[in-house]
């Protein structure tokens, strides 16, 4: 009697799972790409630098490839366009995308902006204190390294983090494709300035790379800053009611 009181529940419980894999299978798919292989990846070189706190086999060997390219005109390039990683370009550019949201009003992709951001920042400091990997010191670099730790890359994640987010916000529009491609060119760019300039690991940059990523797709999917504007609106009025409740 009691099992077969149970098996209509089972059989309730797999229809509304079967739904929900139907309905949601592109966020599913979006968080275990976009999320859980990133993070995972991270994950695996956070611990292989925890345990040996040494480099990877390969970080050197490709920062002195690098190097071997280095002269004056890359030296004085690499030295000024590095810059545009964090203080002379994202954080203009994206006080500049954010007065432009806040004037029109775009709540939604302006908490998405912001949240991004500043989460990345914070996650940034507190893995490169937690980790306190030391910087390379392959050769005598004519650029003074930040005092700070170098896993993982501030640059490559500030970077990484504008470039995923404005994607996100222009997705299916006109615009899209131009921030892809000049967007992964800038974030290459400060990428190959960090390695060339000898101030990071090619490790510390991936890593960047990747836990910007995932904390990027991973807001999105929070936020949801393509929300159709009628729904915005309504689960933004429903949110005010219930705080003056």
């Amino acid at each position: 009697m009691f099992k077969s009181n149970l098996l209509p529940l089972f059989q309730g419980f797999l229809g509304f799972l079967k739904q929900i894999l139907i309905t949601r299978w592109r966020s599913l798919l979006t968080l275990l790409i976009g999320v859980y292989l990133p993070l995972q990846i991270f994950e695996e070189l956070a611990v292989v630098i925890a345990k040996n706190e040494g480099s990877f086999p390969w970080d050197e060997p490709i920062m002195l490839a690098i190097h071997q390219t280095a002269q004056p005109q890359l030296d004085v390039f690499a030295a000024t366009f590095t810059q545009l990683g964090i203080y002379w370009g994202v954080a203009p550019i994206a006080t500049i995308i954010g007065l432009i949201l806040l004037r029109q009003q775009q709540w939604r992709s302006l908490a998405y902006l912001v949240t991004t951001l500043l989460g990345s920042s914070l996650i940034n400091r507190t893995a490169k204190v937690l980790l306190h990997r030391v910087r390379p010191h392959l050769w005598e670099s004519f650029y003074p390294p930040a005092p700070d730790y170098a896993f993982p890359s501030g640059h490559a994640m500030s970077s990484m983090t504008l470039v995923a987010a404005l994607i996100i916000l222009t997705w299916g529009s006109r615009w899209c494709w131009t921030v892809l491609i000049l967007g992964s060119l800038f974030v290459l760019g400060i990428g190959w300035t960090r390695l060339y300039l000898g101030v990071h690991y090619p490790s510390d940059i991936l890593a960047g790379w990747l836990v910007a990523v995932a904390w990027v797709i991973g807001v999105s999917l929070l936020i949801q800053p393509h929300l159709p504007k009628a729904i915005s609106v309504a689960n933004e009025e429903t949110l005010n009611t219930t705080a003056n409740i």
